[in-house]
């Protein structure tokens, strides 16, 4: 599992070094993203930008996660959980994280 966890690691920094119209820092310095417990971005405020960068994310994650899970005979729900809880631990502070509740709350 700690291979996995690497591979978290480099595909989170990979993540956030993607660059649209919007960047993902911004987008969750503003508060229209935020970080949820299942590994994916959610979308908080709608605005065109936001929602394309985080469709764009999401899908990028979601292939590397199918990729981990298949290297490490894990399921796909299980890479993408715990990859949302590094992702939760490494939120900084004053932005947007989703708890296992649903509510949006800021970090």
């Amino acid at each position: 599992m700690k291979t996995t966890t690497q591979l978290l690691a480099v595909l989170l920094l990979t993540c956030s070094a993607l660059t649209m119209a919007l960047d993902l820092s911004s987008a969750k310095s503003q508060g229209l993203v935020g970080e949820q417990p299942d590994g994916y971005l959610g979308v908080i405020h709608p605005t065109p930008d936001a929602v394309g960068l985080a469709a764009d994310i999401n899908a990028k994650r979601r292939a590397a996660y199918e990729a981990i899970a298949q290297k490490n005979g894990a399921t796909l729900d299980q890479v993408a959980a715990l990859a949302g809880q590094k992702a939760i631990e490494k939120t900084p502070p004053g932005t947007y994280i989703k708890t296992p509740n649903g509510q949006w709350v800021k970090k």
